[in-house]
């Protein structure tokens, strides 16, 4: 049975709030934490580019009413600083996921430093909160970073906890391919597991197959679990002429699994595309999925992987 979304619209622009420097346009990988009577958003952002053309990434959060999303307060500067220099993270945190646990809160981001071969490379850090506005690296360095099984590119973390141990849903580079004399890197989703949040064991998997094709990059799982299983979340791209091309952008799949190592990808359940005109016509990416109100919602980017911000979508029926 196909899965039903009710688009609610673009419920944050972070161009209409260019009172910091840091903030100037993008709202990307939303991740979301609940409290009473507000939710708290975190994303990342940029300012803008330096004079050779080249972004750096902060992340920030933005709260909104529990009800109806309108936003209540924009933070004042980012959760976390760039790393020093010579670091993993000190040209950009992006993509942040956050939970909340035992009074604390714990941020895993993408740490991005620049490359000379290919633009970058991204390894997975980890920060720590006492009120959830402000977070300190555990550590100088990454807490999930290259191997041998997964050489390049460790991103797109996705935080989870279930029966009292975390899951890190990440992505993992696979290749780099030479597209119109470029290099673009492809990626697939993987997991690693840990009791603390801190020590994380990978299990050295591809848990999603491809669909398109073998250069198929994938990013973004975000898992939940509901009706007795896992459901899975994710986005997926061509490896080649996917920024402007439509057909070939970013589409959001879907996966369920009965253990979170086996997973059975069945994207024509998925309910959701995009539009046919507007802020998410040409792509719909990085989905984080909650449970707010006694509803299933969506969290996801639109047109150019976010520049313009995050909408919602309100799931009309139960994820079966």
């Amino acid at each position: 049975m196909m899965l039903k979304w009710k688009k609610l619209g673009k419920i944050f622009n972070p161009i209409e709030y260019k009172n910091n420097a840091w903030l100037d346009s993008f709202a990307q990988g939303p991740s979301v934490i609940e409290y009473d009577s507000f939710i708290r958003v975190y994303f990342s952002c940029r300012p803008m580019p330096d004079e050779n053309g080249q972004y750096v990434s902060y992340s920030s959060y933005v709260d909104l009413n529990k009800n109806d999303f309108s936003v209540i307060e924009v933070s004042k500067e980012p959760i976390l600083q760039l790393g020093k220099l010579g670091t993993f993270d000190e040209f950009g945190i992006y993509p942040t996921s956050v939970i909340k646990t035992n009074e604390k809160y714990l941020a895993y981001y993408g740490g991005w430093t620049r490359c000379e071969s290919v633009p970058f490379n991204v390894a997975i850090g980890c920060a720590v909160s006492e009120d959830g506005k402000v977070f300190k690296r555990i550590g100088e360095g990454p807490v999930l970073s290259y191997s041998q099984d997964e050489p390049f590119i460790l991103s797109g973390p996705k935080i989870r906890r279930f029966n009292d141990t975390y899951y890190l849903f990440y992505i993992a580079g696979r290749n780099w391919i030479e597209v119109n004399n470029k290099p673009e890197p492809i990626y697939k989703i993987r997991m690693a597991i840990s009791k603390d949040g801190f020590n994380w064991t990978k299990q050295n998997k591809d848990l999603i197959e491809d669909l398109l094709n073998e250069n198929e990059a994938q990013a973004s799982p975000d898992v939940i679990f509901a009706n007795g299983k896992y459901h899975m979340f994710f986005c997926f791209r061509e490896a080649s002429d996917f920024r402007y091309n439509k057909d070939r952008s970013y589409k959001i799949g879907y996966a369920y699994s009965d253990d979170l190592i086996q997973w059975t990808r069945d994207d024509k359940k998925v309910g959701i595309t995009t539009s046919s005109e507007g802020w998410d016509s040409d792509m719909i990416a990085y989905p984080h999925v909650v449970y707010l109100n006694n509803k299933f919602y969506m969290f996801y980017l639109g047109n150019e992987v976010g520049k313009y911000g995050f909408g919602i979508a309100e799931l009309e029926g139960e994820l079966l």
